[in-house]
């Protein structure tokens, strides 16, 4: 007698959408990730061209000192966001700017008072960011054209 060892993926109710679902897949991943990595070019791009100037807003948030924060808070948006769009160090990148976003879900939800409506953002972009850390580049990134991953 023979068992079958159930599948972890669950069976399409339309079967001949797999061979579309197995092509679209490394190009959502890749659009998802060009995508995070051009948004955090494109907020850290005014932190880059003056990096202290963050500073009394972050120790206001209780990180002292913001002329430490500031900066690296600014290279880790516009530096993690290159490599991101290259797909270059896909996992580091992503758990650095996963911590930022995390940071500025305590900041918006719990130091400003916000709650939801003004954490929701970085919620949603932590969480885009926490999954390339798990899965890092896909076939579309130089870490794979370099055959190397974190």
């Amino acid at each position: 007698m023979t068992q079958s060892i159930p599948s972890s993926e669950p069976r399409l109710i339309l079967p001949p959408l797999e061979r579309i679902y197995e092509l679209g897949r490394p190009l959502a991943e890749t659009a998802m990730r060009v995508f995070a990595g051009i948004a955090l070019i494109v907020h850290g791009w005014p932190k880059i061209q003056n990096p202290f100037g963050m500073a009394g807003m972050i120790e206001g948030l209780g990180f002292a000192p913001g002329v430490f924060w500031a900066p690296l808070l600014a290279a880790t948006e516009f530096f993690g966001g290159i490599l991101l769009v290259l797909g270059l160090l896909t996992r580091p990148a992503a758990f650095a700017t996963t911590i930022v976003l995390l940071t500025t879900v305590y900041a918006h939800w719990v130091a400003m008072g916000q709650g939801w409506s003004g954490a929701e953002l970085s919620i949603l972009w932590s969480t885009i960011l926490l999954y390339f850390v798990m899965a890092g580049g896909n076939r579309f990134s130089v870490d794979a054209m370099i055959g190397r991953q974190f």
